[in-house]
């Protein structure tokens, strides 16, 4: 049972006494794992909080039955509980999860890997999506899914996946848009996202797409590794055909080249100066 008073007295001291911070990336947050304590096992996310206190409410219980689906589709994904915590008139959504060592991620591993070994890391992450997407139900609603690289860790070949937030079920298009925009950790998306709502809501068309989800790993791949972009053109090729056929004319299709991220996209990563590293 998380200690939440311990947990609220770590999340509102000072920043510079939070820890050492995990990513840059920071589109939603920048997680950080506390270097003592009892969170010293622990990566903590805290977010922005601009809404009212009933979308916070749904949000959470999106964020539980989004974590209770990913376990039920055979997702490994490492402990991990959300809370709202009090800060003066506000709640502030604080995630806390069971932190893996940086030399796991799968990012990190495919940087120092062999090709053998690269597309062997692939095969892990591939079987997550392809897990995913095979056994999604109807009955289980809109539900996404976000696997690019820098959000797996591989242990003994199996992939974890460690990306719940935002939690991708039950929010329809719009409403996904408008959680983008409002818990954004940048201010300069928060006050140009309402004059280009399209856009930003297109950043999540990938994730509710079977097809665009393998492509979008193997795009990943292809740029962390440009020297081996062939080999990862080709794996996609033939996972798609062995492990995901229903799927696979759009994803052969798809991979016909390298898959480049889209313009809206590099434009954002730009203006906010973002770095893919995993946002763990």
């Amino acid at each position: 049972m998380t200690d939440l008073k311990a947990l609220e007295a770590l999340v509102f001291q000072e920043v510079e006494n939070r820890g050492k911070p995990l990513s840059k990336l920071g589109y939603f947050c920048v997680p950080f794992q506390p270097e003592t304590g009892p969170f010293s096992d622990k990566v903590v996310k805290i977010y922005q909080n601009h809404v009212p206190y009933s979308t916070l409410a749904t949000l959470l219980r999106h964020h539980d039955d989004y974590i209770n689906v990913l376990t039920r589709l055979g997702i490994r994904v490492p402990e991990t509980e959300i809370h709202l915590l009090e800060n003066g008139s506000k709640l502030v959504p604080v995630i806390v999860q069971d932190a893996i060592h940086p030399k796991f991620l799968m990012r990190h591993q495919m940087q120092l890997a062999d090709l053998q070994r690269a597309l062997k890391l692939m095969d892990s992450a591939g079987l997550v999506i392809a897990r995913f997407w095979n056994a999604l139900t109807q009955d289980m609603g809109r539900v996404g899914f976000h696997p690019s690289i820098r959000n797996f860790a591989v242990i003994d070949n199996e992939a974890i996946f460690f990306d719940s937030f935002p939690p991708l079920i039950h929010y329809t298009h719009v409403e996904m848009g408008e959680i983008l925009l409002q818990f954004s950790e940048s201010l300069l998306i928060r006050f140009v996202g309402p004059f280009v709502p399209q856009m930003l809501a297109r950043i999540q068309d990938e994730w509710y797409s079977p097809s665009q989800t393998l492509i979008g790993l193997v795009g990943s791949a292809c740029r962390l590794r440009p020297s081996d972009q062939g080999y990862f053109l080709d794996w996609g090729r033939e996972f798609a055909h062995t492990h995901m056929p229903q799927f696979s004319n759009e994803i052969i299709e798809g991979l016909q080249r390298v898959p480049q991220l889209p313009g809206y996209w590099t434009s954002f990563r730009k203006i906010l100066r973002f770095q893919g590293k995993p946002n763990i």
